[in-house]
């Protein structure tokens, strides 16, 4: 994964869809065990919407 996406804690993170609802440029997506993931690297422009609103912190920005 590029340094330059956001880096998601399969344990902290409870599948709630917060960060794909937020994100502007619909890099994260839910897998089928309902754990966000980063499905399109490429797209994000590091906002960090998705860390905002995650309510577990299973968010890093690793630019930050």
């Amino acid at each position: 994964m590029p340094k330059d996406t956001p880096i998601i804690d399969k344990e902290l993170c409870i599948g709630c869809g917060a960060c794909v609802s937020a994100c502007p440029s619909e890099v994260l997506s839910l897998n089928d065990d309902d754990k966000a993931y980063v499905e399109n690297p490429e797209a994000c422009t590091q906002c960090g919407e998705c860390a905002e609103v995650c309510p577990t912190e299973a968010i890093s920005l690793p630019w930050e």
